[in-house]
Formats: structure tokens, C-alpha cells, sequence
């Protein structure tokens, strides 16, 4: 939160909550008891303790206190778990009661939360549209079916890579060119068109402000959440952002879908294609169909925004973290190039041959998860846990960040060592709570599969054919490997890299 806009709205808030306090009666006061947490302050609880890394300021606590905690943010009780055996108690044994999500401000405009499988209950429209992502996206027939298209968007991504090596050693923004090439595979998946290039472009410049836009202003604090009175004031002007964000990102679909009907209408051999978006206008033409083109439309708004960022972010992580260690970017090359010798592109059935690929992958998304607390969950009743008593409609964080921080299920939990992933079978599937960046239970999720092609293909390629040193003569050791929060951790700074062909 802008700490200086915090505290100008901070009196006001103060007051009318007071106010209303007043007028009501006070709060309520129940006869369970509450996981232990830091003492709140009159009305604004511990707000200010969550400062502008709450994910770390939050681990912290939680060593002070218990991995079951409670904090208050305004008016809203907030329990944060930071423990693999509560989060499998939660998401797991509990997870109906704790199926449901607490929705932020900014996941009410245009009424996403009311068609979103992000923030829709555990129902039965919910259902629908998991079936639909389940069967229709994500399934292993689909994504197999679907494989030459993504080699042929990392192909390009190497060609893009190979030019910046002929300008002389151009350097290359690495969160940027993953982005694109996620978004341009993704987008083909869907409409069979890209999205974006790699060379300067209205569009794709466009497309990738609107993206992390909408991922900031969802994950930042938001004052309107912590008093959900002040929703119609919308004080820090989050909601605005996030319809604008909203409003343009819908427009683009819905050019993109227009033209196909349009092209459909006039085109005899018009149902053809096998993409996403064909699939769908069949899927609609049939009787009884549960889709709309409302719900669609917002359907490809939770994928687009939750698939590209953070599946791009990940790959930045991993290249930044080899770049800063890098006798484990030899290692990783070596077992690349023993496999596939020296020229041979990777393909995702290769991706079981590279053990120490996927340890860099699972250790990269211990240390740097892309939803630090998950998507909040929501307590549909009140539960007990740990001889403690989280009420209904509590807000349920798991601090995912914390436990891939913990020194007591890791050793040296700080250092990037992704040999300990060969010597422990786990993997980040939802089964092994040590390591759930995507979440478990019935709401993890449901991209997974897609984002585990993409992350092991684009990273393999990028250390099979190219060797990278920083910009700017920047040693390793003084790269600057601190994050900046929003609702996915990005990099403060972006990883700026030149090429050099292996």
C-alpha cells in the first residue's frame, strides 16, 4: 500500500468505523477461542504490521506466535497457516468447509466474482466450469494434441534469443520475452492467433501493462477490503484501476470472438479449426449448453490472467537464480546436453530425462511461489483446528512463501540447492504440502498441467542453447534478487541478461 495515501485515508476510516461501531453496539463477542496472533489495535487490528512484503512480515509473526494464527486487518478475522500439516488439515480433510473464497473488491467489477472460477463457491456453476477447463483445456489428450504448437512458440522464442546474439550480444529482458512467448502460446491454445511479438508492439505492450496491472492491483492491500463499508468510496481507487484493466482486456475478446462468427457465418468450412475458442461456438450451438458467452468471456479472463504471469515470472525466477549460481547452470546444461547432444530442440517428452531440471524447477517455486498466500479461502463454517476455533466467514491465507522458508522442513531454506529434490520424492502436485505453490484439494489449481509443460520447455531451452551474463557488467553476486509483492511475486527488478550461444 502507498503508506502516504494510507495514512491521509487512515483518520477517515478511523472515524467512520467508529462511528458505526458506536451506532451498532461494538462487535460481538463469542465464546470460542481464536488461534493465538499479535494484540490487535482498536479498529484497524494489525494492518500496519503487514508493511509492503506482508507475506515475509506475516512469516515472521508466525514464528513469534503458532503456524495457526489469527490476525485482525480492519473488520475482517484473518487466520494465516504456515505449516504443511495444517494447510493438509485445511485443504484437505476440511476442505469443504474452507472451499469457498473471501472475494477482494477488485474481483467484483463487471460482477467477475459472480462467473469467475476463481471466486464462484464450490457449487454448481463452479463445477461447470471446471469440467469445461478439465475436459475441453487442460486435459492430457488436449494438451498432447496442442504440444507442436507450443515447441513452435519456444522455437520462436530461441530465434527471437539467436537475433538479440547477432546484434552484437543485445540484451534481453527475460520476464518480457517468457511473457510473450506464454501469451502467444496460450493465445493460439485459444484463437489460434498471436497475441503479441517479441519486437516493439502496440498490442503486446498493451496486453502485458493490462495483465500485471490486473495482478497488481488484486494483490496489493487494499483498505476497502479491511472495511468492506468503504466499497463505495473505493479510497484508494483500486476498483477504478481494476475496470478500466477490466474493460479493456474484455474488449480485445470480444473482437477476437466477433471476427470468428463473423468468419464462421461466411465460411463453409467453418467449423475446422481445433482451437479453444471453435470448440466453445460448437460447444454453444448445442442444446442445453451451460456456457455462455458472458461466462466464456470471463473464463478467458481468469486463464489469461492467471496462466500467463505467473507461469512467465517462474521462468524468470529459475534463469535468475542459475545466473546467480552458476555451477548449477553447468550441471543443468550438462544433463541437457548429455541427452540431447548439442543442437536437438527439446520436446515435452523429453522433460522425465532431466531430474536436475526439475529439481531447479520444484526449488525455484519453493523459494519463490507465484501466489505467496494462495487465493484466500473462506470459512463457510465455523471449524475447529488444533484446539483452536476458526469462526465462520474468516479469511483463510496459507503462506506458502513461509513454509518453502522454514528451517525446520528445510535445511539451509534460504540457499537455491535443487539437489535436494534428488534426494526426496517430491513433487508440487498438491499432494506434498511441503511444496503446494498451485494450491490442493478441490480448489488447486486447475492450469497446472499447462504451466508445467511451459515452465520445464522454455526453461530447458533457455539453458541448452545459451550461455547469459548480466547487463550492464553486473557481477552474479551483486544481483539484486528481492520481490515485490502483488497477488503474484514478481522480481523488483527485471532480469536483464545478454545472450551467448553455447
Amino acid at each position: 500500500m502507498d503508506h502516504q495515501a494510507f495514512w491521509i485515508i487512515l483518520p477517515i476510516v478511523w472515524a467512520c468505523i467508529a462511528v458505526l461501531t458506536s451506532a451498532l453496539g461494538g462487535r460481538k463477542s463469542g465464546s470460542y477461542t481464536l488461534p493465538p496472533g499479535p494484540h490487535p489495535f482498536p479498529i484497524i487490528g494489525n494492518i500496519l504490521e503487514l508493511g509492503n512484503k506482508p507475506h515475509q512480515a506475516v512469516a515472521k509473526l508466525s514464528k513469534t506466535y503458532e503456524p495457526l494464527m489469527t490476525l485482525k486487518l480492519g473488520s475482517i478475522t484473518t487466520i494465516v497457516i504456515s505449516s504443511p500439516d495444517i494447510a493438509k488439515e485445511a485443504l484437505q480433510k476440511k476442505d469443504q468447509a474452507f472451499s469457498s473464497r473471501t472475494i477482494p473488491d477488485t474481483g467484483r467489477v463487471a460482477d467477475h466474482h459472480k462467473v469467475s472460477m476463481v471466486w464462484l463457491p464450490a457449487l454448481t456453476r463452479w463445477r461447470n466450469l471446471r469440467k469445461v477447463s478439465a475436459t475441453k483445456i487442460f486435459a492430457p489428450q488436449q494438451l498432447d494434441a496442442t504440444q507442436a504448437l507450443r515447441q513452435k512458440k519456444v522455437k520462436e522464442l530461441l530465434d527471437h534469443i539467436n537475433q538479440c546474439c547477432s546484434n552484437g550480444g543485445e540484451v534481453v529482458d527475460i520476464g518480457r520475452a517468457a511473457f510473450i512467448t506464454v501469451l502467444n502460446s496460450i493465445s493460439n491454445t485459444f484463437f489460434s492467433i498471436d497475441l503479441a511479438q517479441y519486437s516493439s508492439s502496440a498490442l503486446s505492450q498493451e496486453f502485458q501493462e493490462l495483465v500485471c496491472g490486473v495482478m497488481e492491483v488484486a494483490g496489493k492491500p487494499n483498505i476497502a477490503d479491511y472495511f468492506p463499508v468503504l466499497r463505495l468510496v473505493d479510497p484508494q481507487g483500486a476498483r477504478r484501476r481494476a475496470t478500466i484493466y477490466y474493460e479493456k482486456l474484455m474488449g480485445i475478446f470480444d473482437g477476437i470472438i466477433k471476427e470468428r462468427v463473423q468468419l464462421r457465418a461466411s465460411s463453409v468450412n467453418s467449423k475446422a479449426s481445433n482451437d479453444v475458442l471453435d470448440s466453445f461456438l460448437n460447444f454453444s450451438e448445442e442444446d442445453g449448453s451451460q456456457l455462455s458467452f458472458h461466462d466464456f468471456k470471463h473464463l478467458l479472463l481468469d486463464l489469461f490472467i492467471a496462466g500467463v504471469d505467473t507461469t512467465s515470472s517462474t521462468v524468470e525466477w529459475a534463469l535468475a537464480e542459475l545466473i546467480n549460481n552458476p555451477e548449477k547452470m553447468a550441471k543443468a546444461q550438462d544433463e541437457l546436453e548429455e541427452v540431447l547432444g548439442k543442437d536437438r530442440l527439446i520436446q515435452e517428452v523429453d522433460i522425465l530425462k532431466f531430474p536436475f531440471l526439475q529439481a531447479i524447477v520444484k526449488e525455484t517455486l519453493r523459494l519463490h511461489p507465484p501466489v505467496p498466500f494462495l487465493v484466500p479461502h473462506k470459512a463457510e463454517t465455523e471449524v475447529e483446528m488444533c484446539g483452536f476455533t476458526v469462526p465462520k466467514n474468516a479469511q483463510i491465507l496459507v503462506n506458502v512463501w513461509a513454509m518453502g522458508r522454514d528451517s525446520s522442513i528445510w535445511t539451509n531454506p534460504d540457499l537455491f540447492m535443487p539437489e535436494r529434490f534428488l534426494e526426496q520424492d517430491i513433487d508440487f502436485k498438491g499432494q506434498y504440502f511441503e511444496l503446494i505453490p498451485f494450491g490442493a484439494g478441490r480448489r488447486i489449481c486447475p492450469g497446472l498441467p499447462l504451466a508445467n509443460r511451459m515452465v520445464h520447455l522454455m526453461l530447458a531451452s533457455l539453458v541448452h542453447f545459451f550461455n547469459w551474463k548480466l547487463a550492464d557488467e553486473m557481477n552474479p553476486e551483486n544481483m539484486d534478487m528481492s520481490e515485490t509483492f502483488g497477488l503474484t511475486l514478481h522480481r523488483a527488478k527485471p532480469l536483464r541478461a545478454i545472450p551467448i550461444r553455447v
